[in-house]
């Protein structure tokens, strides 16, 4: 291969032999482990994959559904090892959505295998509303349809292989939070505190928060304060 050199010359070096065969060789020695494989739709299924199971129980069915996600694990043993989903399953012995929970399995699956940033699919399927209404889960939550359930499991198990990060409330707004519930039940008094909204968590006449969808909002010196996120209408 030819260059064109287009300034002028001011200096020149010759390099050995031996430093020309040391280059040659230290290439040779680091390249092997500057190879990083990552997900694609040519990627083979192993014999095996790690796998999660999550279980969903709705007050729509009387049949739990389990979603079954597992992972290729991608560099084993080096530096660069990580963890990426690579197909999901959904079993329940309530045959009424069979139909659509295979085509979602299906396609979520196959958005999988293309690899890249699947962290999408979480805000995608939370966007899908029941027509009939939602429901409130475990611990307040509302949640608007079976399908924005399961976004809530595929993004539960992106942040357990760090996908996704959970960056969670600081120091400060926990402190913030702990404080205004100790003062919230101190006026109301321990028999009307203990009584929970659901779970235990938050104290029994909650609302429910816009941007968190727990039912943890509570009035605290005339302003509605959200006991799980910390959202403030006083800002």
């Amino acid at each position: 291969m030819s260059i064109k050199i287009e300034k002028k010359i001011v200096s020149y070096a010759l390099a050995s032999k031996e430093e020309d065969s040391k280059a040659v060789t230290t290439t040779a020695e680091t390249k092997p482990a500057e190879q990083i494989v990552h997900m694609h739709e040519q990627v083979k299924r192993p014999e095996s994959l790690v796998g999660s199971t999550y279980k969903i129980k709705t007050p729509l069915s009387e049949h739990a559904l389990y979603v079954t996600i597992n992972d290729m694990v991608l560099n084993e043993g080096t530096s660069h090892e990580v963890r990426r989903p690579f197909e999901m399953f959904i079993n329940s012995k309530n045959m009424d959505h069979y139909q659509w929970i295979v085509a979602v399995t299906l396609i979520i699956s196959a958005v999988f295998r293309k690899g890249g940033d699947v962290s999408f699919l979480v805000e995608e399927l939370h966007s899908v509303f029941d027509p009939r209404g939602g429901y409130f889960k475990k611990g307040g939550k509302f949640c608007p349809s079976l399908v924005s359930e399961i976004g809530d499991v595929i993004e539960t198990h992106l942040k357990r292989i760090g996908m996704i990060k959970d960056e969670g409330l600081d120091e400060h707004q926990q402190k913030l939070i702990a404080e205004k519930r100790a003062e919230y039940e101190s006026k109301l008094g321990k028999a009307n505190a203990v009584e929970p909204a659901d779970n235990g968590q938050f104290p029994e006449g909650s609302k429910l928060c816009v941007k968190c969808n727990t039912k943890a909002m509570i009035v605290m010196d005339g302003c509605l304060t959200c006991l799980n996120c910390g959202d403030s209408k006083c800002g």
